[in-house]
Parts: structure tokens; sequence; C-alpha cells
């Protein structure tokens, strides 16, 4: 992507965001709201794999810049996006039986999104800014991205209780594995937490009966 590309697509962001923020009511997502298209992920280069585990660490102190469209791209392939070609839609993180019950949310101050892995956008959910939920920690309501881990237990309703729990929990760890190696190749920072009101994030992002908030990651920039 060259510079005058890249412009334009921050652009185009930057203007689906406010448009998501505007037209939706407290809470809900337009159903005139577009999706924010991301542009398409760098999978190759970045640092080995062995410098990115060396420098995998947790980081409470954010810088307050925004992540730019392409290293949000990179950021969410990375996460949980499609690495196959054979139209086979299979995933960076592994999922029990392949059923993909994981979906990855960002909170942003322009409002909350899903990550469509398949249109490799973000779908709008909400207009309101909803980082402070997502955990008790000062510093998330100010970092600049949040991603909010949700399963759904209706793509496992043969599985036992137990088994659910152990394989959200599982299947969260990959992802956020992954983000974590992310950040260390792309120079972000970041840190996984599990203390966020959940019951009330839940009823903010409209989840229903069988989806469940797992965990939830902040990412930004290290401060200065």
């Amino acid at each position: 992507m060259n510079r005058r590309e890249f412009i334009e697509t921050g652009a185009v962001l930057a203007a689906s965001a406010v448009l998501a923020a505007s037209v939706a009511p407290p809470g809900v997502a337009s159903a005139q709201a577009q999706d924010m298209p991301l542009p398409p992920p760098r999978t190759t280069g970045g640092k080995p794999l062995m410098d990115a585990l060396m420098e995998r660490r947790s980081t409470r102190r954010f810088a307050p810049k925004a992540l730019e469209p392409q290293v949000l791209s990179d950021l969410l392939w990375a996460a949980f996006g499609i690495n196959r070609t054979d139209g086979s839609n299979k995933r960076t993180a592994p999922s029990w039986k392949n059923r993909q019950e994981m979906a990855v949310y960002v909170a942003m101050p322009t409002g909350l999104f899903r990550y469509d892995a398949k249109r490799h956008a973000l779908a709008p959910v909400s207009g309101k800014d909803l980082r402070a939920l997502t955990g008790k920690q000062d510093f998330v309501a100010t970092a600049p991205l949040n991603l909010i881990y949700v399963v759904d237990f209706a793509q496992m309703s043969e599985a036992s209780p137990e088994e659910r729990m152990f394989v959200a929990g599982c299947d969260s760890g990959s992802i956020f594995q992954n983000v974590y190696l992310a950040c260390a190749s792309l120079g972000l920072v970041t840190v996984v937490r599990a203390n966020a009101d959940k019951s009330a994030l839940a009823r903010e992002m409209n989840l229903g009966a069988d989806q469940m908030v797992t965990l939830a990651q902040t990412v930004g920039y290290p401060a200065g």
C-alpha cells in the first residue's frame, strides 16, 4: 500500500467510525451503518518468531495514539483472521471442531465493532464508547483499543457444560497469545484481563443468552 492509499484508507475508516457513532442509537447498531473495511493484512515479514517470543510481555501503560488502519488490520488478522486460501475459512487460532465459536469485538472511542474475518472488516455494534466497561483498571477507559473475546455456546451444543468452559478458556487463550506476539512484532504493547464487569458489558453489547464474555485485552502504543 502506497502513502496515498494509506491516507485514503485512514480517511475512509475515520469517516465510517464517525458515521457509526452518530447514526446509531445508544447501545444499538444502526441498520444503515456500513461495515468498515480494513486494508488487506500484511501476512509476511515482521519479527522472527523467537524474537517476538523474547519481547512478549504485559504492559499497563499506553499512549493515547490510535492504531493506524494497517496496524489494526494486521492485529485483527493475527488474532483470529482467515489464513487459508482453499475456501475453508480456517483461522490463525484453533477452535473446537473448527466451530469457530469465538468472536472478537473491538472497543474504541468511536464505538463497539465486531471483527468479521470473512470480510476482513469491522461490523458496527454500538455507537457507545464502552472501553471503561472492559475492565476495572483506570487505563482501560483511555487506552485506544480494547479487544473483547466472546464465546457462543450455541456452536457447542453437544458438549458438556464443563467441556464448554474448558474450550472457551483454551480458545480465548490461543487468540490472546496471537495478539501478544503480533504486538511484539508490530511495536505495540498489550495486557490481557479477566476482571471486567462481564454482566454489564454483555448487556451493553446486546449479547444473546448463549454468548459469554471470556476475557478482554488492551492494546496500544507504549507510553513515552
